[in-house]
């Protein structure tokens, strides 16, 4: 698969996204994919600019699943398309329009089960006061039901950006978002803020998911690690761990064929063998279940 850099972009003035799209397109030869949520209200419009700006692939939904915490609907968009000189998606709108019929009753299913939730189908302003981005939102929304607790869903929103600023104001995305998410959650479903908090939170104060937008305040650190809090990381946490690159390609030597797959292996070791082996059946006709392991042979 070619490689392709990918941006996220949400929530921000849509105006915003041109001149950064066209700097990165200016520095960089790889395609880019730009990747929203339409909760704000604002993702089609940021589309509409990004592609103005050169970016290349846009992440949209059928319009049964579209908007929301979604992204945005793909049928208007590839019709905004192919009605401009400058763009052409190659998408059939009747195929789109046939699949879209297809997975309306799935909607409906979704919706009566409650696996969907009505309240992340349309437009929030909340997520542009409080700057929560859509999948930040929807796992909100399922913490609460879990707990039972969808009464406090404003009063979270209004504790996410308290947190954040404690925190030194990391970016929503994953795994910050979720993290600053179920700490805003833990405070307003417990009698004291911070009176509890999670181990992932911890670590970020700690330092271990690297240096913060701005410094975490010592004050806060000591509230939450106690006198650990002065052996907090200050270099890149990365480097004190060992590397095991060496130790991979030894370990899948025999099933390495090209550079991905000592990563592949060491990233995923257990299904990794297994498509290895399955690779090497498909390629050269072994079949591994019939291999000798201790001696490290195949019946002929």
């Amino acid at each position: 698969m070619s490689e392709v850099r990918r941006a996220y972009w949400e929530p921000v003035n849509p105006r915003s996204v041109w001149p950064a799209m066209k700097a990165i397109k200016a520095e960089d030869p790889l395609p880019l994919e730009l990747h929203t949520h339409a909760m704000s209200g604002l993702g089609s419009m940021t589309y509409l600019k990004a592609a103005d700006a050169g970016v290349d692939i846009i992440d949209t939904a059928l319009s049964p699943f579209g908007e929301g915490t979604s992204q945005p609907s793909t049928e208007p968009l590839a019709y905004t398309f192919e009605h401009s000189k400058e763009f052409e998606t190659g998408l059939d709108m009747d195929k789109l329009n046939e699949a879209s019929e297809h997975f309306r009753p799935l909607r409906e299913e979704a919706l009566a089960s409650g696996l969907m939730d009505t309240k992340l189908l349309g437009v929030d302003i909340n997520t542009l006061i409080y700057q929560v981005p859509g999948g930040m939102l929807s796992n909100l929304v399922s913490q609460l039901k879990q707990a039972n607790a969808m009464d406090k869903f404003e009063e979270v929103l209004k504790e996410v950006p308290r947190v954040r600023e404690d925190l030194g104001y990391p970016p929503l995305v994953t795994p910050s978002s979720q993290i600053v998410g179920t700490q805003a959650v833990m405070n307003v479903m417990t009698d004291e803020r911070y009176k509890m908090q999670s181990n992932e939170f911890k670590d970020v104060v700690r330092g271990k998911y690297g240096s913060t937008t701005i410094p975490i305040k010592d004050d806060f650190a000591k509230m939450i690690l106690g006198e650990e809090a002065k052996t907090r990381i200050t270099h890149r946490p990365a480097d004190d761990i060992e590397s095991d690159l060496e130790k991979a390609k030894k370990e899948f030597a025999e099933y390495i064929e090209q550079p991905e797959d000592v990563l592949t292996g060491a990233m995923f070791p257990g299904p990794a063998v297994e498509f290895f082996k399955y690779r090497q059946a498909q390629k050269y006709g072994i079949d591994s279940t019939l291999l000798n392991e201790e001696d490290k042979v195949l019946p002929v």
